[in-house]
C-alpha cells in the first residue's frame, strides 16, 4: 500500500507486481487515510516533507536561538508540536488529522 503513495505510481502497476487485486490495494488506501491502518516505518531512516517556498517579505523571523518546533499545515489550522518531536509522533498526529472528517 505505501508504494502506491510514491508519485507516478497507480494502485494497478502495485497491485499487479505483487499479485493482489487492485481493489484490495486501494480499499487499504482508504483505511490508511482515515488512520486505521498504520504504515511500516520507512526502510530509510531520512524522511522528507514538502518544502513551500514564497516571497522573503512574507516569511516569519526566526528568533535567534529559539528551539525549532515542527508544524502540520491543514488547510487553516496549524498544529504546532513540541520542540524535537520524533518522525514517529508527527506522523501519529497527522494520521489522526486524515482520520478527521
Amino acid at each position: 500500500m505505501a508504494e502506491t503513495l510514491m508519485p507516478g505510481v497507480t494502485v494497478n502497476t502495485v497491485a499487479r507486481r505483487h499479485g493482489v487485486p487492485a481493489n484490495h490495494v486501494s480499499s487499504w488506501r482508504t483505511l490508511a487515510r482515515k488512520g486505521r491502518l498504520v504504515l511500516p516505518a520507512p526502510e530509510d531512516p531520512v524522511e522528507f516533507a514538502a518544502l513551500l517556498l514564497g516571497p522573503a517579505e512574507d516569511a516569519p523571523r526566526a528568533d535567534v536561538g529559539a528551539v525549532a518546533r515542527p508544524e502540520i499545515v491543514a488547510g487553516a489550522v496549524v498544529i504546532r508540536l513540541e520542540a524535537g518531536a520524533s518522525a514517529e509522533r508527527i506522523a501519529m498526529v497527522v494520521r489522526a488529522l486524515a482520520a478527521t472528517p
